[in-house]
């Protein structure tokens, strides 16, 4: 006999299944990990003791088996040493882009509106009256057509320049951008996990423009001592290291990319937390981790400028509270004319989300 099988609603599962909310869980803590299996697994062991996350009939056991079946962990026979695949870190950027992105609210702020006649690539579903200097593509003829049958009926149908509509278009710009991450020692400093929070906005600006904006490029750059570029699937394991702040090491390399691109647009988004302290003169490296050196911060604004150049913006993004670093902040950018964000780590992935997108698309008539 047919019929329904009722259970108990717990709104906080959503519809879920059991390894469906594990997999949220262990997907959040490989990202404080750094990619660390073992770790994650561990610390989702101890919650599941406080918590009792799992039950009788579905344990970690059965999780940690469905996670290899379906292609998440990757054991080898041999050493017994178990990874998360490339089907995982595509997981951590997707779940990264939905958590930051989807907190983003619609506002007017930050938009730049265009009204000069252009032609876009995506259509809209709006439409307006024909205009002299409209273009013949632009015209919307089932839309027109429709017009002309109101306007004079269908056995004599005929248009007349009032019963033309024109289909309105989006333009999307296709940009460059490199994105500069901080792994200085001072980005865990104080107990405060700041690494974390600028590795999931790197991993959703990836995944956003690699799905929504595939013509886009985006570079990621840390620097610490030195810089150097990784690759997209690098980011969930970036760590912090015991690291001074080279910033003109990440500026020079972030420039150097943006010069290969070919795209008309580029720009630069750096996250850090501190002042430049370092400097690589020849093989040695100049430090001073005290105040504000002129030697090291006159370096920093020369590039700023070569940057104006350039016509490369560049955007800071500050996680620091400091006055003496944001009068150094505001001097970086006033020799750019870029701009500069003091954001909280909560606050972070939305002001990179927002200026990003408010530069990426204009409405054209």
């Amino acid at each position: 006999m047919l019929g329904y099988r009722f259970s108990l609603f717990d709104p906080a599962q959503n519809g879920r299944s059991k390894f469906e909310q594990l997999l949220d869980l262990f997907m959040q803590l490989l990202t404080y990990t750094s990619g660390d299996v073992s770790e994650a697994l561990n610390w989702l062991t101890q919650l599941d003791k406080q918590y009792q996350l799992t039950g009788e009939d579905y344990g970690l056991g059965d999780f940690i088996d469905e996670l290899k079946e379906k292609g998440y962990l990757d054991e080898n026979n041999q050493t017994g040493e178990i990874r998360i695949t490339p089907k995982t870190e595509k997981g951590i950027r997707k779940r990264s882009l939905e958590e930051i992105f989807g907190k983003l609210k619609k506002t007017k702020q930050g938009e730049h509106r265009t009204y000069k006649p252009g032609q876009g690539d995506e259509i809209n579903p709006e439409t307006r009256p024909f205009q002299f200097g409209d273009m013949l593509e632009q015209i919307d003829f089932v839309s027109s057509i429709r017009n002309a049958q109101i306007s004079h009926g269908v056995d004599q149908l005929q248009m007349d320049e009032e019963d033309l509509e024109i289909r309105e278009t989006d333009f999307k710009s296709q940009t460059s951008t490199v994105l500069m991450i901080d792994i200085s020692h001072s980005m865990i400093l104080y107990g405060e996990d700041r690494i974390t929070p600028a590795k999931k906005v790197a991993m959703a600006l990836s995944e956003l423009i690699t799905t929504k904006y595939p013509k886009d490029t985006l570079d990621i750059v840390v620097f610490g001592n030195d810089a150097w570029p990784i690759e997209i699937k690098d980011i969930p394991y970036l760590q912090v290291g015991p690291y001074h702040t080279n910033t003109v090491a990440g500026l020079e390399l972030a420039m150097d990319l943006l010069r290969r691109r070919k795209n008309p647009n580029k720009q630069i988004f750096m996250i850090t937390d501190g002042k430049p302290t370092c400097l690589k003169i020849g093989r040695k490296y100049y430090k001073n981790s005290f105040g504000l050196d002129r030697k090291v911060i006159n370096r920093c604004i020369n590039l700023a400028a070569q940057c104006k150049k350039l016509k490369i913006p560049i955007t800071t993004f500050m996680i620091a509270t400091d006055p003496y670093l944001q009068q150094f902040v505001q001097e970086f950018t006033e020799t750019n004319h870029g701009k500069a964000y003091f954001a909280s780590l909560d606050d972070l992935g939305s002001f990179i989300f927002k200026d990003f997108e408010s530069g990426k698309r204009k409405t054209v008539y």
